[in-house]
């Protein structure tokens, strides 16, 4: 035997992106764009593939030749009979079953957490989510990433329960589940910390009628906040698509 029976290390894995395929970004509407997420992977290496089930384009039957999958949000629900939304649902066996790295992004998340049995739901006092609020980390939370933010942007006024075995990672007042890991690589986030500045701008106009629901915050608040609370939230992003798409992997023993 070579070495010694130590525990081993883990490392992360080392291949370059260019030789682990392109990232999968699910997006839901013609001019919608992966924002701050697509801008940080393309400026490390990763390849996007960009697919609108909403217009017709098909999923993968496997993941195979993909590092990873990202589903992101959209004014549609988790709960819609829309034939896209069942099939995106559905399609969430693929990266579960493979343990490929999986994000979903608000209804990205709610879809995960309905693929999962939980039940995704309206405020029971009809509050809404819209703008900058307070999320906590949770203990398995701070283990994942030391550097989660105090505020996060949120557009929302559904919510997800926590599903049957997953793990909490981060909290709200409003909507408790903010943040979930479930099995060793899928993660749902219900905010936007891939919303840019632009980004911000159309929302804040195209979905203005938002911003009059009860809970919400009014557009001016939405970009006093942006610098105050943007920068902890570009930081975690980073830190937590290096973790997420760089998995802890535990090399094999010497023989």
């Amino acid at each position: 035997m070579h070495g010694t029976a130590e525990t081993p290390v883990p490392t992360r894995s080392r291949a370059s992106p260019s030789a682990r395929g392109p990232v999968l970004a699910v997006l839901h509407q013609e001019m919608s764009t992966p924002g701050r997420i697509g801008h940080h992977l393309a400026a490390h290496g990763w390849r996007l593939d960009v697919r609108r089930p909403a217009l017709g384009d098909p999923l993968p039957d496997t993941l195979a030749g993909h590092a990873g999958a990202i589903i992101f949000g959209g004014p549609m629900s988790a709960n819609d009979e829309t034939d896209f939304i069942r099939r995106e649902i559905d399609w969430l066996a693929v990266p579960l079953k493979e343990q490929k790295p999986f994000l979903g992004i608000c209804l990205g998340a709610q879809m995960l957490a309905r693929h999962l049995g939980a039940r995704v739901a309206y405020h029971p006092e009809g509050m809404a989510e819209v703008g900058y609020y307070p999320i906590r980390a949770t203990e398995a939370g701070r283990a994942l990433s030391p550097r989660w933010p105090d505020h996060v942007y949120q557009w929302h006024r559904e919510g997800a329960e926590l599903p049957h075995g997953a793990e909490l990672l981060a909290h709200g007042d409003i909507f408790e589940v903010q943040a979930f890991r479930y099995g060793p690589a899928a993660y749902g986030i219900q905010f936007h910390a891939e919303v840019t500045h632009a980004m911000m701008c159309r929302w804040t106009v195209r979905g203005h009628a938002r911003m009059e629901l009860p809970g919400a915050r009014t557009r001016a608040d939405h970009f006093r906040d942006r610098p105050v609370y943007d920068p902890a939230v570009r930081a975690w992003l980073a830190d937590f698509l290096g973790r997420w798409l760089e998995p802890q992997q535990t090399p094999a023993r010497d023989p």
